[in-house]
């Protein structure tokens, strides 16, 4: 059976490495969402349909949800985010921490950050979330018979971040960031309630090497690093671990 795998964030860093992922498996199509065009050579792939979206406009996710009247969904990946740095036309030596302070944060930027790590994800799961119930709807995934495997669950992954687990906060800063995604892991669990037969997680990718920010952040890893380890738990992750917060190793990670 064909599996539609929908990333948001597909144009870049983690998103990217995504979609190139499963468009690489059989029987699989994936829907990239970005808003910025798709890189070559993924985008001349057969099984792979991209969609120039901004995540905080119903209007322009509808042009994705309009062509997928019918087709289940079985896991929605959503990578699109930014990072709340305030703009300055000298980066300050490449320092992140010195345009995220409470001294540099402005109204814009913090705004901005919310609108589109918080509500972007909370719109873009909410259109989605018909063509996952269809999966969760589907024979093989109620089908409890000792005689086939054990059923898949729709899923939507989330990237979240560790900045945004409030009792981990011991250095400050931040603001804009840690706030977009403090409120976008109440989002998560208010989904895995609101929606039992769909899984909700939470994923700290780890700090990541991504157009969020300019330059090479001192510690930052590779996508596909990353990708390695959160695909174990992309693929593993069942019922019994919705509305969870984890790094990409599995562990728990304090709200």
């Amino acid at each position: 059976m064909e599996r539609t795998v929908v990333v948001t964030g597909a144009s870049s860093g983690l998103g990217l490495a995504f979609a190139k992922h499963y468009a690489a498996r059989p029987s699989t199509r994936v829907i990239g969402l970005d808003i910025s065009p798709l890189p070559a050579p993924i985008s001349t792939l057969k099984n792979v349909s991209f969609y120039e979206v901004d995540v905080t406009s119903e209007e322009s996710l509808a042009k994705v949800t309009n062509d997928l009247t019918g087709q289940p969904v079985h896991l929605l990946l959503h990578s699109a985010g930014i990072r709340g740095l305030v703009r300055s036309p000298n980066p300050q030596g490449q320092n992140v921490a010195a345009l995220e302070t409470l001294e540099a944060m402005d109204r814009t930027t913090f705004l901005r950050t919310l609108e589109i790590n918080t509500w972007g994800a909370f719109t873009t799961i909410r259109a989605f979330l018909p063509f996952l119930k269809l999966t969760a709807s589907l024979p093989s995934a109620t089908s409890t018979s000792s005689s086939t495997p054990p059923p898949i669950p729709p899923k939507v992954i989330i990237m979240s971040s560790r900045m945004g687990s409030i009792s981990s906060n011991t250095t400050g800063g931040g603001y804009a960031y840690r706030a977009s995604k403090a409120a976008l892991n109440a989002v998560i669990k208010s989904l895995s309630v609101d929606v039992p037969g769909v899984v909700v997680l939470a994923i700290h990718p780890g700090r990541v090497e991504t157009g969020l920010v300019g330059w090479k952040e001192e510690g930052a890893i590779g996508p596909e690093e990353s990708l390695e380890t959160c695909l174990e738990i992309v693929e593993g992750v069942g019922l019994e671990g919705s509305g969870g917060f984890v790094d990409r190793f599995g562990d728990e990670i304090g709200w």
